[in-house]
């Protein structure tokens, strides 16, 4: 039997869920509401064979997603950070099953690569023909005197020197964002009360370099209904120079808040490449700078995610990520231990890392065995992800489950600590799991 049961979950219904592919990335970002985004995706064939140890994610969406018309699995944005086989390894049979998407964002940098004639794995190429396809639609809607229609919606994001040599270039204007814009319309909706996804990067400057100093970078905030803000930092395959940058860059334009966060996904997998660069005499160094940077911006209770296969023994010279270095530095930053994909809760049988937006305290780490669980009542009583509309999560704090420890209560420990105190530990918490009954 295969044992899809070991990255199966339920979507929260606000927060984000990593899923386990290996070294790359695969994000799902919940919304409210019916809207969902994905950023990113790796769906192995090896997610099909027995014993598998990798998420097959589109699977899950298909069987997760809300479904507005009672058919049809519906994701509201699918954003491609760049162009690597380990970020849209998939992506046609995503456009292949029966998931809508309404919405896809795409960088500058694939019309580049092509004009260039360098090379793009088949998803690539995949993503790249559904984006011009999205291109023509939307300009016919627009000849037409018409907005362009769900499944049909693009956004270009960045800019590039050659922009007037490519297609996309005869767009109106509100099809751009730029680094600096804030985006707050998902697939036509107005959902500043719940989602705010702040630009970063790419840069106009670094256009025509290495493709993963194209990146696009993100923070995005999701909302609850009282105020509450869980703050994501997405950053791609970037380096340190241009992470670097971004920080700084935020900082002199009064954009501070723009690189806090609860949750950083870290850049290119946990590599070293992101606070280690050549020092004055050609060495290899820790860039301590940054690691300040990222430390000055994290919320007390901040989590680290390195989407990869789980940490070697050791670094050796030419190792991909994930690197040791790297976990190490982020730990030395942060209260908890880095959350590795491939290693959690065990290396034999991960599961998603999921964490939900609870009022009150932010952006909270579900334990896992509390979402097989219902996963499994589901199955039992055929009742569809409406039936977790009337079910709460099981909190707990986050070093529980690592083994990391805290000297004290802080942040969110510290508010889940009155909370527990007002209401007892038994009541059923406010988080919920599943879509209601959308």
């Amino acid at each position: 039997m295969k044992r899809y049961d070991m990255v199966e979950t339920e979507l929260p219904g606000q927060g984000v869920v990593f899923w386990p592919v290996g070294t790359g990335d695969s994000t799902t970002i919940v919304l409210g509401d019916n809207l969902v985004m994905q950023v990113d995706l790796r769906d192995m064939k090896a997610a099909d064979e027995d014993d598998a140890v990798v998420a097959a994610v589109i699977d899950r969406l298909e069987e997760t997603l809300p479904r507005p018309d009672g058919e049809t699995p519906y994701l509201a944005v699918f954003a491609l950070t760049h162009a690597d086989k380990d970020h849209c390894c998939g992506f046609g049979d995503l456009l292949e099953s029966s998931i809508r998407i309404g919405e896809i964002w795409a960088t500058p940098r694939l019309w580049r690569e092509l004009s260039e004639d360098k090379p793009m794995c088949e998803d690539a190429q995949r993503f790249q023909e559904e984006v011009e396809r999205r291109v023509d639609a939307t300009l016919k809607a627009v000849k037409d005197g018409k907005e362009p229609s769900s499944g049909n919606r693009v956004r270009i994001i960045g800019y590039d020197e050659d922009r007037e040599l490519h297609s996309y270039a005869e767009l109106p204007d509100e099809y751009f964002t730029f680094p600096g814009d804030v985006i707050t319309k998902i697939d036509g909706q107005d959902v500043e009360d719940r989602f705010e996804a702040f630009v970063h990067a790419p840069f106009k400057d670094h256009c025509a370099g290495d493709r993963n100093d194209t990146s696009l970078a993100l923070q995005v905030q999701l909302k609850a209904s009282d105020g509450t803000v869980g703050r994501l930092l997405f950053l791609g395959d970037l380096a340190y120079p241009i992470i670097k940058m971004i920080f700084e860059n935020s900082e002199a334009a009064g954009n501070a808040d723009r690189v806090e966060w609860d949750v950083l996904l870290s850049p290119h997998h946990c590599s070293k490449k992101a606070m280690y660069a050549e020092g004055e005499d050609g060495e290899e160094e820790l860039k301590q700078d940054l690691l300040d940077l990222f430390q000055a911006h994290a919320s007390p209770d901040a989590r680290v995610i390195a989407s990869s296969r789980p940490f070697r023994d050791k670094d050796d010279t030419g190792n991909d990520p994930p690197h040791l270095l790297a976990r190490e530095a982020y730990e030395s930053i942060t209260d908890y231990e880095v959350l590795c994909t491939g290693e959690y809760p065990s290396k034999e049988e991960p599961r998603p890392v999921v964490f939900a937006l609870e009022p009150g305290l932010g952006l909270e780490l579900v334990d896992v065995t509390d979402l097989e669980n219902r996963v499994q009542v589901l199955k039992a009583a055929s009742g569809g992800r409406r039936l977790l509309a009337a079910m709460g999560t099981t909190r707990f704090p986050a070093a529980s489950f690592t083994g990391a420890s805290v000297s004290h209560p802080r942040g969110t420990d510290a508010a889940r600590a009155g909370v527990q105190q007002a209401r007892g530990d038994k009541a059923e918490p406010t988080v919920q799991i599943g879509f209601g009954a959308a």
